[in-house]
């Protein structure tokens, strides 16, 4: 869902799928989402392509082929290259927050992190709700913070009330 979310929101906002190419931006119209999988070896990214086409099962297929092929050495240079955006999850091993580092040559990544219940005030009352912070790392030449803070707050919309991802609209 966060893949999905991700890839519908890059579309709307082409400055957060773009890249540097020298003195030149290329802006995409795709979203090929490069994935964090974590490997006996170490951290690999590589991207499922064209994530905005894609039905949730058909992304979360694509998603286990690579980490399995990831996590047993059987990765070739063209599974691992491309990639418009990074998401990465931290939170599988805890982490409450962190900066996630920038997979150049991209422009930005988003972070996930640890769910944990955390007081909310909702209608005046505290109540103790699941809580995940999401960070997003981002190269300033080309994402404003402007920019940056509304890609999250639209993936964050999305997640909340997930049914125009559902219905595919």
């Amino acid at each position: 869902i966060f893949a999905k979310a991700c890839a519908k929101v890059l579309l709307e906002m082409p400055e957060v799928n773009a890249f540097i190419d020298g003195e030149d931006f290329i802006y995409h119209d795709y979203a090929d989402i490069s994935i964090a999988i974590s490997t006996p070896t170490g951290l690999v990214v590589p991207p499922v392509k064209n994530v905005e086409s894609l039905k949730f099962h058909e992304i979360e297929q694509a998603i286990k082929i690579l980490a399995d092929k990831a996590r047993s050495g059987k990765l070739t240079l063209d599974e691992m290259s491309g990639g418009t955006f990074t998401i990465t999850n931290g939170g599988i091993f805890g982490s409450m927050m962190s900066t996630p580092i920038l997979n150049e040559p991209q422009s930005a990544i988003l972070g996930m992190h640890a769910i944990i219940e955390r007081p909310v005030v909702v209608a005046g009352e505290i109540k103790i709700r699941p809580m995940m912070y999401l960070a997003m790392s981002y190269d300033h030449r080309v994402i404003d913070g402007s920019s940056s803070v509304t890609f999250l707050v639209k993936v964050k919309k999305l997640l909340e009330d997930p049914t125009t991802l559902l219905l595919d609209l």
